[in-house]
């Protein structure tokens, strides 16, 4: 069984649904459901890693508190190692408020300890028992930003492979050159399209490809509804479209999709398998409300696929 090291961010997510979401002052909405989940795109990504079958650690800095208490648990439910998840009395966990539709969602964040995690509250067993290492939410980690290049490095030269997701910059920086100096040491680099777009500030995927650097590996592209495109480091180009369902809640979507991309890896798969894979793992996710509350199986995964088709 491969071993994967998520180094992340925690917070709980609080999720409003329904067609209108959007609030007006001074005015009242009804809303369809609201549920308290596991959040953090490194969190989710993390129990569907485990939910595919993978030996999953997860290493992180919560409040010792009762949203704190709560990722514990809700990770471990899921069949994640939080041996390396450290409680801190001076923190409060972060919360984030998802207003979802069957759309898309937007999200307002309370950081909390988020930013907490250091270089130095990882273990030293990462470096030797790793086969992967992955971490979500560039903007948002703070205390990890300047570092990853080190420790990808490090964790590469072992032998293991690695992967990372931005997020959305809060404050609107897109720092593309500490991106562009971590993705010589990234296998798989998975931003969303939007994102994407943002760090280059181009209009089009296709005005992205010739400025990234060389020596980048693998780009990974969610783009939602359109499908997603990968852009190998021998810069060929693999794109598929979306599968044919309807979502009930797309919270965690792409992080499911990161999961599926890291196992799909790990197992072999490249090209279009690999991102077909991948895009089951994000679809079938949208299916249930809350990205983590019911993770799929690696059996769920193949019936998805084997039953569902891509939109022409």
């Amino acid at each position: 069984m491969k071993t994967v090291y998520v180094l992340g961010e925690l917070n709980v997510d609080m999720i409003i649904t329904g067609t209108d979401v959007i609030p007006e002052w001074n005015r009242e909405k009804l809303v369809d459901s609201f549920d308290i989940v596991l959040g953090s795109s490194s969190a989710i990504t993390a129990c569907a890693l485990a939910g595919l079958g993978l030996d999953v650690r997860f290493v992180s800095v919560v409040g010792d508190d009762e949203f704190g208490n709560y990722c514990i648990e809700q990770l471990q439910s899921k069949g994640v190692n939080t041996d390396f998840i450290m409680k801190r009395q001076t923190a409060k966990t972060g919360v984030t408020l998802s207003l979802s539709t069957p759309q898309d969602r937007g999200l307002l964040t309370f950081m909390g300890s988020i930013p907490d995690l250091t270089p130095g509250d990882l273990p030293e067993a990462l470096y030797e028992e790793a086969d992967h290492v992955h971490f979500g939410s560039y903007f948002l980690q703070d205390g990890m930003r300047d570092h990853w290049q080190e420790i990808f490095k490090q964790v590469r030269k072992n032998g293991a492979t690695t992967s990372f997701d931005t997020g959305w910059d809060v404050r609107n920086q897109w720092v593309r050159e500490g991106i562009h100096s971590l993705l010589e040491e990234t296998d798989l680099f998975i931003p969303s399209e939007e994102e994407l777009l943002h760090i280059y500030g181009v209009p089009t995927l296709e005005d992205v490809w010739g400025l990234l650097p060389e020596g980048h590996h693998g780009v990974a592209v969610k783009r939602g509804s359109k499908g997603a495109t990968l852009y190998s480091e021998d810069k060929r180009l693999v794109e598929i479209n979306s599968y044919m369902i309807t979502p009930i809640d797309t919270t965690g979507a792409g992080d499911s999709f990161n999961a599926g991309l890291i196992h799909g890896y790990l197992n072999g798969k490249r090209d279009m398998e690999l991102m077909l894979f991948a895009n089951a793992c994000g679809a079938l996710s949208t299916q249930r409300v809350g990205g983590a509350q019911r993770v799929s199986t690696l059996e769920e995964v193949k019936v998805f696929q084997n039953t569902h088709v891509v939109r022409d």
